[in-house]
């Protein structure tokens, strides 16, 4: 039902598109400004590596890469969406399947982590259905420069 590719460029728009609001930008990629344009999707991936599209029924509907993927170390997510109609339909989970993989085996990372803001509440409970547990929590600001926890989860790669 799923597909998983690299991001190409002419997923740019369609992966701009996603984000719906200040605050499901602000999760996905803080920095940004709302909306979120090409130049600064661009900008975001010369700092990113893995960047990986899921296509529905050929439709791009999910996208996530890693901030940091050191080799035989910590492969952090990054940028992490899913489009509004493909929620709670298995897309997280597999976007996040695919990701693990990639981190285990291609980077045969130690562990993979997360990061989600307190007033993310389905990320919250979305990450540790998925194994994550949480590690540490960081103050942080906001767009309003309102203060917000961000939130850090760890998933260790399994043994072998």
């Amino acid at each position: 039902m799923f597909l998983h590719r690299p991001l190409e460029e002419k997923d740019i728009a369609v992966v701009c598109g996603l984000p719906q609001s200040v605050d499901e930008l602000f999760y996905m990629f803080p920095r940004a400004i709302y909306p979120l344009t090409p130049p600064q999707l661009r900008d975001a991936l010369d700092n990113h590596s893995d960047s990986t599209v899921i296509e529905m029924n050929g439709e791009v509907v999910g996208y996530a890469n890693f901030s940091r993927s050191d080799f035989r170390g910590r492969c952090s997510l990054g940028n992490v969406i899913i489009a509004p109609k493909a929620r709670s339909r298995g897309v997280g989970r597999y976007l996040i399947g695919c990701m693990k993989d990639l981190a285990f085996d291609k980077h045969e990372a130690t562990e993979m982590t997360a990061s989600c803001y307190n007033h993310n509440v389905p990320g919250l409970l979305f990450y540790p259905k998925l194994g994550f547990r949480p590690y540490a929590v960081d103050e942080r600001r906001d767009k309003q420069g309102g203060r917000v926890a961000l939130i850090h989860f760890r998933l260790p790669r399994s043994p072998d």
